[in-house]
């Protein structure tokens, strides 16, 4: 039986973050952090854009990499079977060990929602171990379907190569999740491999839009979700196909996989296999790629009664504490359920995992130690970098007007292959932003959404090419 003041379930950003947090503040407290694969996710290279917002590289090691750099973190290989609340006891499978702990987070990440969960045809995308059977495959397929509207999908349609893409989505408009329908547009080129000119400075002019969003003009839901294998996942993954060409992109919207056809129906079995879609058309191809989301994985602590969100997430306090004393929830596996800050929303992210990991560390070593603590700061206003077809993203505060009763104004800039920048406003207030490229707005409208500065003087010239708009908030 093994023994540890803090345990930990779950190697991915968010349980990793957790033990180096607790690490750091418990230096004389043993910690123990449960791994199902033989690596950890570990953050490094850490730059901060704004005072609340970064960007960082997420790279996995050989679990006793945490313990070099942590001392008093224990790493151990193992499934977890069960968790006892009562005797704070976990068992772990196959050799029914025990660990007994004295504070516990779970931070188990989640799983996708496969379309066919035992078709070999069909694959999910969430970790390393998915990623190289995606690669493996690839190299010898020439089509290939994809289906979901995520992170996850956008990446990929964008880095396979030399092979033949159909992009099935439920959506009108492309990455619904994290972009509108402009923005979707300004990608367009990218999407369907016509890169031409992207490198180069656009002569275009800048068409600077202001529109209002009035009911029943809004197609995007309040409730967003996200997948997040990690930043950059993609950087080194060979997703080279058969094909001489680069890739030829079919994107089939407002539809989703409706069967697949058995063999027995196909008279001309030219591919592997056929998909059906709700719009009527077969679609036959080498293999499926399944992108349509994750949901938590918990599976081994369902039975103590502990609470679950609907969406299966595990209910956490503002101090990321469960229903069940000293149990802990952090990253994809948990569902915050307090009253969340008027700017901040939750999305299963790689950031969100980070932050969450970091905090539940704080909140657990101040149970320990009767300890006054207070609320992150990081829970205050939404933040999230990532790049999508090459180019970055940056999303702040609720980006696509949530929880404004699809009644606001929106500013808009868009300069061909070079810069999307959408503000939103609610009564002269800025609530949220879409930066795509390099803008370098960040900082300033990370401040102006903190701040809530009434903006109504200055709206028409707040996105104006031709000023410097921080002279106005220096």
């Amino acid at each position: 039986m093994k023994q540890a003041t803090y345990a930990i379930i779950g190697g991915g950003i968010a349980g990793v973050s957790c033990a180096e947090g607790l690490s750091f503040l418990s230096a004389d407290k043993s910690i123990l952090l449960i791994s199902a694969s033989p690596t950890v996710k570990m953050v490094s290279n850490v730059k901060h854009l704004t005072k609340m917002l970064s960007e960082f590289d997420v790279t996995e090691r050989e679990i006793s990499a945490l313990g070099e750099q942590c001392p008093n973190v224990t790493v151990i290989q193992g499934i977890v079977k069960s968790v006892d609340p009562n005797r704070k006891q976990i068992i772990l499978e196959e050799s029914d060990e025990i660990i007994e702990y004295e504070k516990l987070c779970i931070s188990s990440g989640a799983k996708p929602k496969l379309i066919y969960t035992n078709d070999e045809r069909i694959i999910g995308i969430r970790d390393t171990d998915s990623v190289k059977e995606l690669q493996k495959r690839i190299k010898t397929s020439k089509k290939v379907v994809i289906i979901g509207n995520g992170g996850i999908a956008t990446e990929l349609v964008y880095e396979i190569k030399g092979t033949e893409v159909v992009w099935v989505i439920k959506d009108s408009h492309i990455s619904a999740t994290f972009i509108d329908p402009g923005a979707a547009q300004f990608f367009e080129q990218r999407v369907y491999g016509d890169n031409e000119g992207e490198e180069e400075q656009s002569s275009a002019p800048v068409k600077r839009l202001k529109y209002v969003i009035s009911d029943g003009n809004n197609s995007l839901s309040d409730e967003q979700t996200g997948a997040a294998l990690g930043p950059d996942w993609h950087t080194n993954v060979n997703l080279q196909g058969l094909l001489e060409h680069n890739k030829k992109v079919t994107v089939e919207y407002c539809c989703e996989l409706k069967k697949l056809v058995p063999d027995s129906d196909m008279i001309d079995k030219e591919w592997p296999v056929y998909a059906e879609l709700t719009n009527g058309k077969i679609i036959g191809c080498d293999f499926i790629i399944s992108a349509t989301g994750v949901e938590p994985c918990i599976d081994f602590i369902k039975d103590t009664g502990i609470a679950l969100a609907p969406d299966g997430g595990i209910k956490v306090d503002w101090k990321l504490e469960s229903s069940l004393k000293d149990v802990y929830a952090a990253g994809d596996a948990c569902t915050c359920s307090w009253d969340l800050a008027e700017h901040w929303l939750q999305m299963r992210l790689w950031t969100q995992a980070r932050q969450m990991g970091t905090y539940a560390a704080k909140a657990m070593h101040s149970s320990l130690n009767n300890e006054e603590f207070w609320q992150d700061f990081c829970f205050e206003l939404f933040t999230h970098v990532t790049s999508f077809f090459g180019m970055k993203v940056v999303l702040l505060g609720l980006f696509n007007g949530q929880r404004l009763n699809n009644s606001y104004e929106i500013l808009l800039r868009v300069t061909k292959n070079k810069e999307y920048i959408k503000l939103i406003l609610k009564n002269g207030r800025l609530q949220g932003a879409v930066l795509i490229g390099d803008t370098d707005l960040e900082e300033m409208c990370e401040n102006l959404i903190l701040n809530q500065i009434d903006l109504t003087d200055v709206a028409d010239d707040l996105l104006d090419p031709n000023l410097d708009i921080d002279d106005y908030f220096d």
